[in-house]
């Protein structure tokens, strides 16, 4: 019989790599309900349970899982029917729904949309899942992650420049459940964000995978799509992303220097066709983001202690809306995911949020030896920075990304490699420099010219002394 081979297996990568790439092919949409969504949060969490529940070397970190704990807490809190009496005092009366009806129950939801706040838990679990698996798997195979993330990005950038090379007009309906306007996502904006956060990735690739060439191209090709995509957010933080990255990964390169002065002289010429396409716009009319941000914190101080329930924000912003506002379109994010989040979670979720700052922030004071992780931090920190002024992580695409991202910071298996590196060669220079060599035979104890007289010698480890250099 033929032994089964010891290698590790590898289906692992090949498991969670393909949902990362399934999810940018069909998860591109914004609106809620879409069956391709689910589709992705079936596959994701099969796949995470499969890993899952293998034995693995690579240990979650204790607080991450603390604080995934804590979310799907409030998730179940706002789901759960609570006295009337309780919710009274923490919420505008409009939101209790008092009942009419003699013996109606007297039992309330946090959530005002229970239906929208399941959805939103089912999306959070599906990334979570997902991340949690990308922690279990050893770091090569994170490293075997990465072919699978640039297919998702060269068929999105492959499918942009179709979509413009043929016509003013680029929408595609059809193909997808939702309207695909750029790439293969529904907004622009959300297109753009995916660009940018692959630009880090390019740059480890081209200057610690020996193809500064392929890389230099790739740099070049996602800068001109995010001008030719349009999104002014996009543009500003793909040329600081740029920037950032070439500098705070090429310290480490031997060809640094050069790529720094290369890719900034490039990055000028970039900045003019930058500049002249956001000032061909306004940047911010009296029906955009200020007003949405006026108003969603209007939302929030009326409900900031218990929130009104994830995937509640459409029907409470209508609420707090000026009626000089109210048009044709109506807003169904805050475009700003931080705010949307306190409006809809209230303090508890403000915390958390603090939470997860805090531990990113511990997370990258270990990160410093492995170019991949400090790549994955930064395309992590500016999507977190896109987040400011849209709603990125609303699709499925660009959340299965930002779980990715996260579970190459928070993976404890490079810090570990990179010790077991230290002490190898910390190891061999104790080696070299306690060199174990035969001494002369008439030096030894018992020898006739130490006056031994031919005396046995009773330890053979005093026939070697230690010689240092």
């Amino acid at each position: 019989m033929r032994e089964r081979s010891r290698q590790p297996t590898q289906w692992d990568k090949y498991l969670l790599g393909s949902v990362l790439f399934l999810s940018m092919l069909i998860g591109g949409g914004t609106a809620s309900g879409l069956y391709t969504e689910t589709l992705i949060e079936i596959a994701a969490v099969i796949c995470a349970a499969a890993i899952l529940s293998r034995p693995s070397e690579q240990a979650i970190p204790r607080a991450v899982l603390w604080l995934l704990a804590l979310v799907v807490a409030v998730f179940c809190f706002q789901v759960v029917p609570l006295p009337a009496t309780l919710l009274e005092g923490v919420r505008p009366a409009v939101l209790l729904a008092d009942p009419w009806l003699d013996g109606e129950s007297r039992l309330r939801f946090v959530s005002v949309g229970v239906g929208r706040t399941i959805e939103c838990m089912l999306y959070f679990v599906a990334a979570a899942a997902f991340f949690l698996a990308v922690l279990r798997l050893r770091a090569e195979q994170v490293h075997g992650l990465l072919p699978f993330f640039f297919m998702g990005v060269i068929c999105n950038g492959l499918a942009a420049a179709i979509q413009y090379s043929l016509s003013d007009t680029v929408a595609i309906e059809g193909l997808l459940p939702f309207t695909i306007n750029a790439g293969l996502f529904a907004n622009q904006n959300h297109f753009s964000a995916l660009l940018f956060v692959s630009i880090p990735f390019v740059v480890y690739y081209g200057l610690f995978r020996g193809h500064l060439l392929s890389g230099a191209l790739g740099l070049v090709t996602l800068l001109l799509l995010l001008l030719a995509a349009g999104s002014r957010a996009g543009i500003l933080i793909g040329l600081a992303i740029t920037a950032i990255s070439v500098v705070f990964l090429s310290a480490r390169s031997r060809v640094g220097g050069y790529v720094i002065l290369a890719v900034f002289i490039g990055l000028s010429i970039y900045t003019i066709g930058a500049w002249a396409k956001i000032d061909a716009k306004l940047v911010d009319p009296a029906f955009g983001r200020a007003e949405f941000a006026r108003t969603t914190i209007e939302g929030i101080e009326q409900n900031w202690t218990i929130g009104v329930g994830f995937g509640a924000f459409q029907k409470v912003y209508q609420i707090h809306e000026k009626g000089s506002m109210i048009f044709k379109s109506y807003v169904n994010h805050a475009h700003n995911d931080y705010l949307e989040l306190a409006l809809e979670g209230g303090l508890p979720v403000i915390l958390l949020m603090v939470a997860y700052a805090v531990l990113l922030s511990a997370s990258s004071a270990r990160i410093r030896g492995e170019p991949l992780q400090k790549a994955a931090f930064l395309s992590l920190a500016f999507l977190l920075v896109h987040s400011l002024v849209d709603y990125p992580l609303r699709t499925a695409a660009l959340a299965m990304t930002f779980a990715c991202l996260n579970g190459i910071v928070f993976h404890r298996g490079f810090a570990d490699r990179l010790n077991q590196r230290d002490e190898l060669g910390k190891a061999s220079r104790r080696d070299e420099d306690n060199l174990l060599v035969p001494a002369r035979a008439s030096a030894l104890p018992g020898s006739a010219e130490a006056g031994g007289a031919g005396r046995p010698v009773s330890n053979p480890a005093d026939a070697f002394v230690a010689c240092r250099d």
